[in-house]
């Protein structure tokens, strides 16, 4: 479970709530089930409409992706690709068969095989930058629902608060009835606007930020097939590897880092 967007929404909605109780409000007056309705049946109803159904049945996956955390060790997949990369050296592409028929890593277990069948480099990267360009695509398919939700949300606020105002002017002899209108009216657009900006666009901002990510995961497993191929020495490998992890202190490089370095100075 990702704990950050449970956090997230969490303080969102007791940001808002404890902002209007704290004003003077009752919990009550933002209780409005027909406003609920017309929002949220409103904004799925039109999901439904612009999407084929094909689309519709990913939304389980992709909110799959925003409230659950991703299992990927980079750190780990750059010892893997090192330790390949050595062996390869020492016994042959050939060798590493065996070792990758079991590893996690799909994306990594099909490049490894492609270098094992004699592909050529050019083929093999065309594959891969194919895949990856699909991986893409489907994080872009996620998060799309999700941004047409964040966009019809509002606009169905807009539609209940004039449905609701509507109800007023047709209740002006009827002052009891004026309270109940107007409570409707505006709480339609608070609807709207509230799950838009704390929900729906949300979540499609970390749908894309989950891509980003895999992406380059993926970015980097390339490098490290081609460079596996190529025959490149464990040391560089690593540094190349090491390169797409973005948290890496330059100013105080790592033992690995420094070998790499001492190995390019005695190659010079």
């Amino acid at each position: 479970m990702d704990i950050a967007t449970i956090i997230g929404i969490i303080i969102g909605l007791a940001a808002l709530i404890g902002g209007f109780l704290w004003d003077g409000g009752e919990i009550t007056g933002l209780m409005q089930l027909t406003a609920a309705l017309i929002v949220f049946g409103g904004t799925f109803a039109a999901v439904m409409i612009s999407f084929p159904l094909r689309r519709l049945k990913t939304i389980p996956r992709a909110l799959k992706l925003a409230f659950t955390a991703t299992d990927a060790n980079t750190e780990q997949l750059i010892e893997d690709i090192v330790n390949m990369s050595t062996m390869a050296r020492r016994e042959g592409v050939l060798s590493l068969e065996n070792k990758i028929i079991d590893h996690s890593d799909i994306y990594l277990r099909e490049g490894v095989q492609l270098v094992v069948d004699g592909t050529e480099q050019d083929m093999i990267k065309q594959i891969m930058e194919y895949e990856m360009d699909a991986t893409q695509q489907k994080y872009d398919n996620y998060a799309k629902i999700f941004e047409s939700a964040g966009g019809y949300a509002p606009t169905m606020g807009i539609i209940g608060t004039v449905m609701g105002l509507i109800h007023v002017l047709g209740s002006l002899t009827e002052p009891t009835a004026l309270g109940p209108s107007i409570a409707l009216a505006f709480t339609a657009t608070l609807y709207g606007v509230a799950s838009a900006n704390l929900i729906f666009l949300p979540i499609a901002s970390k749908i894309k930020a989950r891509g980003e990510d895999d992406i380059s995961r993926m970015e980097m497993i390339l490098e490290g097939v081609l460079s596996i191929q190529n025959g490149d020495h464990p040391l560089l490998v690593r540094r190349k590897m090491e390169s797409f992890i973005k948290d890496i202190h330059l100013e105080a490089p790592s033992s690995s880092n420094s070998a790499a370095a001492s190995f390019m100075e005695k190659d010079l």
